[in-house]
């Protein structure tokens, strides 16, 4: 079905845009599932870990990839934070200090600091001659929001999905943390929080780690026998897709594929019900028939024993 929706005229005319910032590690699995119709912008300053868009750029309609800063500011170059882990580099300078007392503290010690090219989201979009944005994915380290907002009025409001990866606890100086992200958010009114994972670390020192296990195989599995801090979080956002933002039929067929490729099939349907009321198109029938089907399967998945599981707790006093 997702196939059938996405060879359409429309998204032949304008296609699914995806944004990828920090773009290190593997390609974004969910989008697997519609990068060979899609075009995918992709940034990461760090390329020491920037392999897969070599490797896996002929999934994509289309890739453009910019091994450059992506900054609100328009600024011809910045200092750019070369970290231990590539996965922790960013424009902002790690808070050393704050992340002291955590078992992956090395990742944040700065090797050097180099003068980048940066670049603007509005200056590529320009580029490139892109006038929106169906898929906003962000891990800049820190940045997350600004970045987000830099996109401006015009796009915000029609992005259809918004992904970021904010801090909760402190680890860069200045950074854009989860509760502004949050409050953003709610007050723009054009987005729901549809999904969110808290992850951490441990909240030991590598210090005490290494005195309390001689072997770094010891000191790894004691790392990973402690409860994990709530150290950042993967927060994902649908639009709400409110009348006022004139979406048109090609907006709410891709809202109806990005919800069900990340199984929110009850949006999905409200959507393809909505889609149903304002354009006339048999395409709809099918999508509503798909939705519910997909639905009435999560009962035959047993998606709902996570449910039972937290009732029975409750029910023997262990919530």
């Amino acid at each position: 079905m997702i196939h059938k929706v996405l060879t359409r005229p429309e998204f032949e005319k304008a296609p699914p845009v995806l944004i990828d910032i920090g773009a290190s590690g593997k390609i974004h699995s969910v989008w697997k599932k519609i990068a060979r119709y899609a075009i995918c912008i992709a940034f990461d300053a760090d390329d020491r870990d920037f392999g897969y868009v070599k490797e896996e750029s002929g999934k994509y309609r289309k890739l453009y990839t910019f091994n450059c800063i992506v900054s609100d500011q328009d600024v011809e170059d910045s200092d750019f934070y070369l970290t231990q882990s590539p996965h922790c580099s960013s424009l902002l300078p790690p808070d050393e200090k704050a992340v002291a007392d955590l078992a992956f503290a090395e990742k944040f010690q700065v090797k050097k600091v180099v003068k980048i090219k940066t670049t603007t989201l509005p200056k590529v979009l320009q580029e490139l001659n892109m006038h929106y944005v169906d898929w906003f994915k962000s891990d800049s380290q820190g940045i997350d929001l600004r970045l987000f907002k830099s996109l401006g009025d015009n796009i915000i409001p029609k992005v259809l999905v918004a992904e970021f990866e904010p801090g909760i606890m402190d680890s860069y100086v200045g950074e854009d943390k989860l509760h502004k992200i949050l409050s953003y958010m709610d007050q723009t009114q054009h987005f729901w929080a549809s999904d969110m994972i808290i992850k951490g670390d441990r909240k030991i020192s590598p210090r005490n780690l290494k005195a309390v296990f001689r072997s770094s195989k010891m000191q790894k599995l004691g790392r990973f026998s402690l409860k994990q801090n709530a150290g950042w979080a993967e927060i994902t956002y649908l639009n709400q897709f409110k009348t006022e933002n004139n979406f048109s039929q090609r907006d709410y067929l891709l809202g109806w594929v990005l919800s069900t490729i990340q199984e929110h099939h009850g949006f999905a349907l409200h959507l393809a019900q909505c889609g149903s009321e304002n354009f006339d198109d048999v395409i709809w029938s099918s999508l509503i028939k798909y939705s519910r089907q997909k639905l009435k399967q999560n009962i035959v998945k047993l998606k709902f024993m996570p449910a039972v599981r937290i009732k029975i707790n409750q029910f023997l006093g262990k919530d």
